[in-house]
């Protein structure tokens, strides 16, 4: 089994900073891609933060230059690192592991999410 682990999550003032860890755990062989997703109710879930295996990271528009995505690849762990929180950034944040695991099948793994709460 594998399994994906959010932390981190909180209430947070705006202007605030957020660390969320995102531990991938179990019968893994390679880990590839990372990605961070956000999710409120009533709307689609929204893509935050990628990073590659090779440490290539992506950002959605209405986060880069606030959040920052990164991994350590010894602790099978990747992180999410949010400064100058804004409401607008309120949800539930959830992980997404591109795994092979031992079995040498690919697929997406979901963590069951953390939430991040920011007031005014």
């Amino acid at each position: 089994q594998v399994h994906v682990v959010e932390s981190g999550g909180g209430l947070v003032q705006a202007g605030g900073s957020l660390r969320l860890s995102c531990a991938v755990s179990g019968s893994t062989f390679s880990i590839n891609a990372i990605g961070w997703y956000r999710q409120v109710p009533g709307k689609q879930r929204e893509l935050v933060a990628t990073i590659s295996d090779g440490g290539i990271t992506k950002y959605a528009d209405s986060v880069k230059g606030r959040f920052t995505i990164s991994r350590n690849n010894a602790k099978n762990t990747a992180y999410l690192q949010m400064n100058s929180l804004k409401p607008e950034d309120t949800a539930a944040y959830y992980c997404s592991a591109d795994v092979v695991t031992t079995a040498w099948v690919r697929q997406d793994y979901w963590g069951q999410g953390t939430q991040v709460t920011v007031s005014s």
